[in-house]
C-alpha cells in the first residue's frame, strides 16, 4: 500500500503521527464526497455533522471535523488519511463508504497507530488484522448469509442467480457469502455472471440469466449500476425477483429506476424512516435529521455516519481521554452503546455486532419489513 502514497506522505509517517493540541478534539473525516460514490459519502459525511450538532464538546473539549475528500479513489483514499494524521493531527479518524478505500485508508492509520471507525465498509478484509481499524457496521459474511437465508427460508426460493462486479471488492465479497450460504441451505445457483464498474449494457448477463429460469437474482451492486440492471432485466420480460445489498439502500433508487424497481428487496442496517418501532437513539437521529435536512430522506448511510461518530465520542469519553492509543484501546471495549442502527458492540476482529435489516420497495417507496438477528 504505501507504494499507493507519494513519498513525502511516506517520510511523514515515518515519523509517527502526532494528535491535535489540548484545547481541540479533531476527529479526522476521510469519505467519497466527489466520484463514483459520492452519493453514500456525502450522506455520511452529514450524518456525522448532525451528530457533532448535538455534541460540539468532550471533555471540555472542543470537537473538531476535518474532512478530507478520498475521491472515490484508492491512491487518494490512502493520501486523504496521511494528511489528515500528518497535516491535521487528528486523534481519531471516521471512514470511509467502499471497502477498497477502507482498505487503502487503513493501512496509513495501522502505520501511524492512530484509530480509525469505518461507516459502511463491509468486506472482512477491511479490519483484518488490524489493531487501529474498527468499523460501525456489520461484516459481509453475515450480510450474505443472511440475505441467503431469508431467500430461501421466508421468501422459499430454492434456485438462484448472481450478477457481480469482478472489478469491485464489495461485489465480489457479497456475492461469494451469499453463494455460499444459499448452497450451504440446500439452494441451486443456476447461473453465475458478471460485469465491470461502469458497464452500462447488461442485456448478455441478463439474457443468460433468463434462459436459466432462477427464482431470485443476487445483486450485490452500488445502487446506481443496481438501478440500471432492474429497468433492463424488466425491459427483457425478466419476471423473477431481485435481491441487493446495503449499497442499494439509497433514496434515489426509485427515481432511476421507476417502477422497474417494484418488489426489489435489499438487505441493510437496521434502520430506515420507514420503520415501526424505532428505538430512542434512531427517532431522536431522524427528528433532528428532517429539521436539519428537510429535503433530503435519510437512509443507513446517513445513519452510519451519525453512529461513528457516536462511538468514537462514546470511546474518548470512557478512556478520559482523547489521546489515539487510549481512544483504540477504549474502542476495543465497546459494548452495548446504543446507536440509531441499534446497539452496538465490536467483537473481537473490531466489527460490530448488530441486527440485519431487510427493505422492499412497495408501491414506489422503500418499505422496511424486518430484521434478521445475528
Amino acid at each position: 500500500m504505501r507504494k499507493l502514497l507519494p513519498a513525502l506522505l511516506i517520510c511523514l509517517l515515518a515519523a509517527g503521527g502526532a494528535f491535535a493540541a489540548d484545547d481541540v478534539v479533531k476527529i479526522g473525516f476521510f469519505n467519497c464526497l466527489t466520484g463514483q460514490n459520492a452519493f453514500g459519502g456525502q450522506l455520511e459525511l452529514e450524518g456525522a455533522q448532525l451528530a457533532l450538532s448535538e455534541i460540539p464538546e468532550v471533555l471540555g473539549k472542543k470537537i473538531e471535523l476535518v474532512v478530507v475528500d478520498n475521491k472515490s479513489d484508492k491512491t487518494e483514499a490512502a493520501n486523504a488519511v496521511a494528511r489528515l494524521i500528518e497535516r491535521d493531527k487528528v486523534n481519531a479518524v471516521i471512514g470511509t463508504y467502499g471497502s477498497a478505500l477502507a482498505m487503502a485508508g487503513g493501512e496509513v492509520a495501522e502505520a501511524a497507530k492512530i484509530p480509525v471507525m469505518g461507516t459502511s465498509c463491509t468486506n472482512p478484509l477491511v479490519t483484518q488484522n488490524k489493531r487501529y481499524y474498527f468499523r460501525a457496521c456489520f461484516i459481509d459474511p453475515f450480510q450474505g448469509s443472511g440475505a441467503a437465508a431469508y431467500a430461501y427460508k421466508t421468501l422459499n426460493f430454492k434456485k438462484a442467480a448472481l450478477l457481480v462486479d469482478v472489478a469491485n471488492d464489495y461485489s465480489v465479497g457479497l456475492g461469494s457469502f451469499f453463494k455460499q450460504s444459499f448452497e450451504k441451505l440446500g439452494g441451486e445457483i443456476v447461473s453465475e455472471m458478471k460485469y465491470n464498474s461502469g458497464d452500462q449494457d447488461f442485456t448478455a448477463q441478463l439474457t443468460e440469466i433468463i434462459s436459466k429460469n432462477p427464482d431470485i437474482v443476487f445483486l450485490p451492486a452500488y445502487f446506481a449500476e443496481g438501478a440500471i440492471v432492474l429497468k433492463q432485466a424488466k425491459e427483457l420480460g425478466a419476471t423473477f425477483r431481485f435481491m441487493g445489498g446495503d449499497a442499494m439502500d439509497n433514496p434515489e433508487i426509485v427515481t432511476l429506476g421507476g417502477d422497474a424497481v417494484e418488489g426489489f428487496l435489499h438487505t441493510t442496517f437496521a434502520y430506515d424512516p420507514s420503520m415501526k418501532d424505532m428505538n430512542p437513539v434512531a427517532q431522536k437521529f431522524t427528528e433532528n435529521w428532517k429539521a436539519k435536512y428537510p429535503d433530503k430522506e435519510p437512509n443507513v448511510n446517513a445513519a452510519l455516519g451519525y453512529d461513528a461518530f457516536i462511538l468514537v465520542i462514546d470511546a474518548i469519553k470512557r478512556a478520559g481521554s482523547a489521546e489515539p492509543e487510549k481512544i483504540r484501546d477504549a474502542l476495543e471495549a465497546t459494548k452495548d452503546v446504543p446507536t440509531v442502527t441499534g446497539l452496538t458492540t465490536l467483537n473481537e476482529t473490531h466489527d460490530a455486532e448488530k441486527e440485519l435489516g431487510i427493505v422492499e420497495i412497495r408501491d414506489g417507496k422503500k418499505q422496511f419489513i424486518g430484521t434478521i438477528t445475528p
